[in-house]
């Protein structure tokens, strides 16, 4: 299945062939294309698993600096930077992340949590509205959207 293909079926009315394709794109989205920084890749994930998050920042800022154009490369930053509550630097890395690839539901979604955690919950709600565009069987980007939306109502 290809990233064109499997973004249609996740707008498609099957939430089991949604899921499927959802699986799929994380699958395209951990292949650069070169053995090396796939293997850097899953360093990065190993050390954020074991909660190592500063080796892990590390060894996907070196992923980056060999590879800037690898949109998954600032993503797994992302989340690390995230789990370190760093949102600014977390917000920083989803962009770059959806420079590269706009269609990123993880980076939407990641983006609009760390906007939650600053408290910037238009920001938050308009994050997973895209989200849930490109993704609208995500149910916690629907949950989180309505979160934000409670929150937005409630400070006005």
């Amino acid at each position: 299945m290809t990233e064109r293909e499997a973004l249609a079926v996740l707008r498609g009315d099957d939430p089991v062939r949604a899921a499927r394709a959802a699986a799929a794109l994380w699958q395209l989205w951990h292949q650069s294309g070169d053995a090396q920084l796939d293997a850097l890749l899953l360093e990065g994930i190993e050390a954020m698993q074991r909660q190592q998050l500063a080796e892990a920042d590390t060894v996907f800022t070196r992923l980056i600096e060999r590879a800037p154009q690898f949109a998954e490369g600032w993503n797994k930053r992302a989340t690390v930077r995230y789990m370190a509550k760093d949102y600014a630097g977390s917000i920083a890395d989803c962009r770059e992340t959806l420079t590269r690839n706009p269609n990123h539901f993880g980076a939407l979604s990641g983006q609009g949590l760390c906007h939650i955690a600053l408290e910037e919950y238009r920001e938050a709600a308009d994050l997973f509205r895209r989200a849930l565009a490109v993704h609208p069987h995500l149910e916690s980007g629907r949950t989180n959207l309505r979160t934000a939306l409670h929150e937005v109502v409630k400070w006005n």
